[in-house]
């Protein structure tokens, strides 16, 4: 007989409706400029028919991933972007119903995959800032699996080494599985890979959409011990990755000067907006991270609206944000997308 599984009809999701012609975006933590055309024409000059019409061959570039991040290939195992990592270490490590504990907000996925697989997401209260305690004294021996961002997205909130050995401690204590996201690593640098590498039931998911601006291409991947990761590879389909990604990123791999370049754009942006704001007396907040948070001196829904409308520029705004109250948040791009966020922010919020 016809069944609809509950969980997913009474699942709730919004998709996105905006389209990018003519659009500055900065609303989906992407690099605006992404990478050089010179760069992408010389990666497309190795594209043929066969390239093309093949199934794509993933253990070369997961062999050259490795030795990038000075493990092998038992510790890797690609994705079609970290999301697809996630989600199948979720199901592979929490049972329907399971405790999972996690930081809220955060980024949206973890929520809606606990709740797609019938597990009981258990947040925490969270503000401006951060306290550990929060997370040790949430812990509990029937919790399965804990989830923290480093750094974290919306709020950008990082942990420091010692902080970090103290939650895995409670987590290890209760026999947790914890799995990190480090999706806006290179935006800031402080990594907690090693534990992937060297312990089990702890899992590092990454990405290429951010920094390496790849979003496009989808492609991910997820660290962690070999015996874990064989367990998250058996939720792989067949050729989950597709030969464009993996034929950018080993480019980038092998052109260090391209993600140095991409590193120091970051950079500039990011400065630049943030001395514009400190002279013109905004607050602002994201310790880490592609975005930043921006109080405005007027109502921040209304320009979200005409940034839109007006100016082409699509951002977003938050609610309950500390003492910010509502207020903007903005994807960081190199410093002549920065100039244009910049000088329409000036023109609109007064």
């Amino acid at each position: 007989m016809y069944y609809l599984d509950p969980r997913i009809e009474n699942l709730y999701r919004i998709f996105d409706q905006n389209a990018r012609k003519d659009y500055l975006r900065l609303d989906l933590n992407e690099n605006p400029g992404g990478l050089p055309q010179e760069f992408i024409n010389k990666v497309l000059s190795q594209v043929d028919g066969r390239f093309v019409g093949q199934y794509p061959e993933t253990f070369q570039f997961t062999e050259k991933l490795a030795a990038f991040l000075g493990t092998d290939v038992q510790h890797l195992s690609l994705m079609n972007g970290s999301a697809e990592g996630i989600r199948y270490i979720i199901q592979a490590f929490t049972s329907p119903g399971g405790r999972i504990v996690g930081v809220v907000p955060s980024y949206f996925m973890f929520q809606i995959y606990s709740e797609m697989y019938g597990r009981d997401f258990v947040p925490y209260n969270e503000d401006l800032t951060m306290d550990i305690n929060n997370i040790i004294n949430i812990l509990t021996d029937d919790t399965q699996m804990l989830i923290l961002l480093n750094p974290n997205n919306p709020m950008g909130n990082v942990y420091s080494d010692e902080e970090f050995e103290a939650i895995l401690a409670a987590a290890r204590k209760h026999e947790i599985t914890v799995l990190v996201d480090e999706a806006y690593h290179y935006f800031y640098p402080k990594t907690f890979i090693k534990y992937a590498f060297e312990q089990e039931h702890v899992f590092v998911t990454r990405t290429f959409s951010k920094l390496f601006s790849m979003a496009g291409c989808r492609l991910g991947y997820v660290a962690g011990w070999p015996e874990g990761v064989k367990m998250v590879q058996k939720f792989c389909t067949p050729h989950n990755t597709n030969a464009f990604a993996m034929a950018f990123a080993e480019a980038i791999i092998d052109n260090p000067e391209v993600l140095n370049m991409l590193i120091n754009n970051f950079k500039e942006g990011r400065q630049y907006l943030i001395d514009q704001m400190d002279v013109n007396g905004y607050e602002h907040k994201g310790e880490a991270g592609n975005f930043i948070f921006i109080k405005t001196k007027t109502d921040a829904e209304k320009i979200v609206e005409r940034m839109k409308e007006e100016k082409k520029i699509l951002i977003k705004s938050y609610s309950g944000v500390g003492n910010f109250g509502t207020c903007l948040r903005v994807s960081i791009g190199e410093k002549k997308y920065m100039e244009q966020f910049w000088n329409a922010l000036i023109e609109l919020d007064k």
